[in-house]
């Protein structure tokens, strides 16, 4: 089986940011109450702030194509979305160590996936040489599905929209993760990348 890798992008944007609560003030302007995103909620990433939602796929890292995706506000940790992502038919999963933990391993063992997830250090305990040069081998294939984002993010454009509600905001991440896969099979099959099994 091909290794999938699992990643989530950067929270994706909207174009209006409210608190966790509803002002008791909108309750009397329905109208204002409509061009507030609710759904929505913020997350905080490398000392920077990000409103809206997130795209959390699961790639083959030989062809680049998205398998699987679910969207989930900005405040869902990626590795909360590991094991509805994880169908046991990937052979082997490459994540970053933001999804290590005993809970990861013990579904994906489950699962029978190998688990490639890369090490972790911790406070006074730093990566050995052979954890840090394996987790390098890991990032070989890892970089891979990094592209996908960022071809989304560089050539489509696609990590800003307009758009209000979950329903909304989940409906054009759909359409951008089909748009890529659209984008990518075509590039495949033009360049004669690999040939690709029948489904």
């Amino acid at each position: 089986m091909p290794p999938s890798s699992t990643r989530c992008a950067a929270a994706f944007p909207t174009a209006n940011t409210i608190s966790r609560r509803t002002p008791a003030a909108w309750s009397e302007q329905p109208a204002k109450q409509r061009q507030k995103d609710v759904d929505a909620r913020w997350t905080k990433k490398n000392d920077e702030r990000h409103y809206g939602y997130k795209n959390h796929v699961k790639a083959d890292a030989t062809s680049k194509l998205i398998e699987s995706y679910a969207v989930t506000d900005a405040s869902v940790h990626d590795s909360q979305m590991l094991e509805p992502l994880v169908d046991g038919t990937e052979g082997a999963l490459y994540a970053d160590s933001a999804y290590r933990s005993a809970e990861a391993e013990t579904m994906l063992a489950k699962n029978k996936v190998n688990s490639q997830i890369h090490e972790r250090a911790y406070r006074n305990r730093p990566l050995s040489y052979e954890q840090q040069e394996c987790n390098r081998q890991k990032s070989k294939v890892r970089a891979r599905i990094e592209h996908v984002f960022g071809y989304m993010s560089q050539t489509m454009k696609g990590f800003y929209r307009r758009y209000l509600g979950r329903r909304r905001n989940g409906a054009a991440i759909g359409f951008i993760n089909l748009i890529y896969n659209l984008a990518r099979y075509e590039q495949i099959v033009r360049l004669k990348l690999i040939t690709l099994r029948a489904v």
